[in-house]
């Protein structure tokens, strides 16, 4: 038999696989099927096990054999992600000196990370929950949606982990300023560093310029390297908990779930530090790809 190990004769499936017909079997579910000449774009357990048997990999085979010998290989069925890489000539520059600003925060100010949040439409939500086997929670369709949408404004305090906010309707400029004269009263007295992205309304004129007379720093990321502003994170929380699951029937409802949240996020807040630590952008030698 070619890739088995013979076994006394037995009906089925056989029982050993040699290890190196398991390693090839691993390495083809991890190809893309058109590149091996198939008809399809994604493999199936099925459309995986005509593959071996039709091209003589292997003599039998089951799909609950074809799992276990990918599950002990390393190799698991994963949604594809995706990835946005930065092209900023200035990505090295601009990210050192975000990464500066965490590490060693300025003596003479404070360090926010600023971003929007949304848009915060109503609709019914995806999420998990613990349930019973083979039961899960059902939500409702949605076809239109007609009560429109709002967003959120929030600054990340690295000093003491907690987040200011504001839900508006609008993320203009106008309500960009606005927020960041909220800020500037909360903070009185105190140089602000603001790490935010590259969106419009962050750099008009009017803002630029009320900035500049108000002691206020704007620290723009490199393009498309959102990442870098530390309350992205907090933002994925945001969403898992307070988000995930719901299905809010008004603005009303859906502002008074995200302060609730933000409420006992801000009373168990500890100061923000080692951001990163661990990642491949601290390696010196560290080059993004370009876009």
């Amino acid at each position: 038999m070619r890739g088995v190990v013979p076994h006394n004769g037995a009906e089925g499936a056989p029982k050993t696989i040699a290890e190196s017909t398991r390693a090839r079997i691993c390495a083809i579910a991890g190809c893309a099927p058109r590149i091996l000449r198939q008809t399809f774009s994604t493999w199936s357990l099925s459309k995986l096990c005509d593959y071996l048997l039709t091209h003589g990999y292997v003599e039998r085979i089951s799909r609950e054999i074809l799992r276990r010998i990918l599950r002990d290989g390393g190799v698991s069925w994963q949604a594809t992600a995706t990835w946005k890489a930065s092209n900023d000539p200035d990505f090295t520059a601009k990210m050192s000196r975000i990464l500066e600003f965490y590490d060693h925060p300025p003596a003479d100010g404070r360090v926010l990370c600023v971003d929007e949040f949304g848009p915060l439409n109503l609709l019914p939500r995806t999420g998990q929950a613990w349930r019973p086997f083979k039961k899960p929670l059902r939500t409702r369709a949605t076809y239109t949606r007609t009560h429109g949408v709002r967003h959120m404004l929030a600054a990340l305090d690295l000093a003491t982990g907690k987040i200011t906010y504001r839900i508006r309707d609008r993320k203009r400029w106008r309500e960009f300023l606005t927020f960041l004269k909220q800020l500037r009263r909360r903070w009185p007295g105190q140089r602000l560093y603001l790490i935010l992205d590259n969106y419009g309304p962050h750099k008009r004129p009017e803002v630029l310029t009320w900035c500049q007379a108000n002691d206020i720093e704007l620290v723009f990321a490199p393009t498309n390297a959102s990442w870098l502003n530390w309350i992205e994170s907090e933002f994925a929380a945001l969403r898992y908990f307070a988000l995930d699951g719901t299905d809010h029937r008004s603005h009303a409802e859906q502002d008074a779930a995200l302060g609730a949240y933000l409420r006992w996020h801000n009373q168990r807040a500890q100061p923000k530090h080692h951001f990163a630590i661990n990642s491949r952008i601290r390696q010196t030698d560290y080059t993004i790809n370009a876009a």
